[in-house]
C-alpha cells in the first residue's frame, strides 16, 4: 500500500501542516479564533468518527478511502477564502477525512494481508517501512510547502495537495479491490460489538487508552509548537519569520529516525515492553517548555526528541492494533479509540488554557499512557513468555 497510494495520501496531508496556522494568522484571525477552527475539526472527528469507522467496515474500506480524497480536496479549496464560516466547513470535512485516514487505509491493508495468508509477524516491518517512507515524504513536502509559499503565497501548498488527492482517487479506483468488515450486521449492532470487545478485553481497552492519550497530546503539540517557537523567537528579538516548512521537515526527519529505532528495538524486545519507556521520554520532552520557555534552541531540541518518540509510536501502535483487534470491526474500534482523543484536544482548546497548563496536560496524558502501556505489558507477559517466536527476544 505504500507506493503510490500511501505516499500520495500522506503527501497531501503533510503539505497542509506547516503553514495552516500561519495561513489563518495571515487572514487576521486571533489566536482564539484559530483555536476555534481547530476545535471545529476535532469536534467533527468526535461526532462523525465512530459512524465513519462503522460505515468503512460495512460499506467498504476502498469506498471510504475514495471519500477521504474527495472530502480533503474540498477542504483544501476552502482555504482560499478569508471567511471564518467557509473555513469552518473545510475543517468539518478535514475532521471526517482524518478519521478515514487513520482507520480505513490500515483496515484495508490488514484485511488484504490476512486474505493473502501472509505471516502476521511481518506486519511490524511493513508499518515501520511505511513510517520511514512517510517521513521521507513529509520531509520533502515540508520543503515543497516552504518553497511554494515563498514563491506564490500561503494557499499554494493546499492547491498542490488537492492535485495529489485527485491522483490518489484515480489510482485507488482502478487498482484496489474492495474489502469489508462485517456486512451482515447493522450499524448499531456493529457499534455494539465494538464496544463489547473493548469492554471485555482489557488488552484492547489499554491499547485504546494508550492511543488516545498519546495522540491527544500529539495533536495539541501540533497546534502549539508554532506559537511556542514564535514566543521564544520574539524573546530573542529575532525579526525574521521562522522557516516553518524547514522546521517541519526537520521534525519529520526525527520521525524517520524514530521509525528506524523501532526496527532495532522490535528485534530485541516486545513492543509492549519498550513502549513504556518511549512514552516516559515523550512526557519528559514536553515538560521542557515549562522550564525553558524563553530558550529557543533548548525548546527546539526538546521538540525534536518528542518527534523521535512519535516515529517510534506509529509503527508500534499499528503493530499492536494488528495483533489485538478483530478484522470484522477493526475500523469501528479504531475510530472509537479516537473519541477520547478528540475530547482531550477539544477540551484543552475550548478552555483557552495558558501555555504552561497546556504542556502540563500533555505531559500528564503521556505519563498516563505509559501507565496503561505497563498494564498492557503485564497482561501480555504470560503470552509473550509462552510464544516460541518471542521467547527469542529479550524481555525486560
Amino acid at each position: 500500500m505504500i507506493p503510490p497510494t500511501g505516499l500520495s495520501k500522506e503527501a497531501g496531508d503533510w503539505l497542509q501542516g506547516p503553514h495552516l496556522y500561519t495561513l489563518y494568522n495571515s487572514y487576521n484571525f486571533s489566536k482564539h479564533q484559530i483555536e476555534l477552527l481547530f476545535v471545529v475539526g476535532f469536534s467533527s472527528a468526535l461526532i462523525f468518527g465512530t459512524a465513519i469507522g462503522t460505515f468503512a467496515d460495512k460499506l467498504g474500506r476502498k469506498f471510504n478511502c475514495i471519500l477521504y480524497g474527495i472530502f480533503y480536496t474540498i477542504c483544501c479549496i476552502t482555504k482560499h477564502y478569508n471567511n471564518f464560516f467557509v473555513l469552518a466547513v473545510g475543517c468539518i470535512l478535514g475532521g471526517v477525512s482524518t478519521c478515514i485516514l487513520f482507520s480505513a487505509f490500515e483496515s484495508w491493508l490488514i484485511h488484504d494481508f490476512n486474505r493473502q495468508n501472509i505471516d502476521k509477524s511481518l506486519l511490524g516491518n511493513i508499518f515501520s517501512t511505511s513510517v520511514l517512507c512517510n517521513s521521507i515524504v513529509a520531509i520533502l513536502m515540508g520543503l515543497v510547502a516552504q518553497l511554494s509559499v515563498d514563491a506564490f503565497g500561503y494557499t499554494t501548498p493546499f492547491e498542490i495537495a488537492a492535485c495529489l488527492f485527485f491522483l490518489m482517487i484515480v489510482y485507488i479506483t482502478w487498482n484496489w479491490e474492495e474489502n469489508y468488515g462485517s456486512q451482515e450486521t447493522s450499524v448499531c449492532l456493529s457499534l455494539g460489538n465494538a464496544f463489547q470487545l473493548i469492554k471485555s478485553d482489557y488488552k484492547v481497552l489499554c491499547l485504546g487508552m494508550i492511543q488516545s492519550l498519546f495522540e491527544g497530546s500529539m495533536y495539541v503539540f501540533v497546534l502549539e509548537w508554532t506559537p511556542s517557537l514564535n514566543y521564544a523567537k520574539d524573546f530573542l528579538v529575532i525579526k525574521e519569520p521562522l522557516p516553518y516548512g524547514l522546521i517541519f521537515s526537520i521534525f519529520m526527519l526525527c520521525v524517520m529516525i524514530g521509525s528506524y529505532i523501532f526496527k532495532i528495538l522490535s528485534q530485541k524486545m516486545p513492543v509492549e515492553s519498550f513502549m513504556r519507556y518511549v512514552l516516559i521520554v515523550s512526557a519528559v520532552s514536553l515538560m521542557v517548555p515549562l522550564v525553558f520557555r524563553h530558550h529557543l534552541f533548548i525548546l527546539f531540541a526538546a521538540f525534536l526528541v518528542f518527534e523521535v518518540c512519535v516515529g517510534i509510536f506509529w509503527p508500534s501502535i499499528s503493530t499492536l492494533r494488528g495483533k489485538y483487534l478483530k478484522d470484522d470491526t477493526r475500523a469501528t474500534v479504531m475510530n472509537i479509540f479516537r473519541i477520547p482523543l478528540n475530547l482531550i484536544v477539544v477540551t484543552i482548546l475550548l478552555s483557552n488554557l495558558s501555555h504552561d497548563v497546556i504542556f502540563i496536560s500533555c505531559s500528564g496524558s503521556l505519563i498516563l499512557s505509559s501507565i496503561f502501556q505497563h498494564f498492557l505489558f503485564n497482561l501480555c507477559q504470560e503470552n509473550l513468555d509462552s510464544s516460541p517466536s518471542l521467547n527469542k527476544q529479550q524481555t525486560i
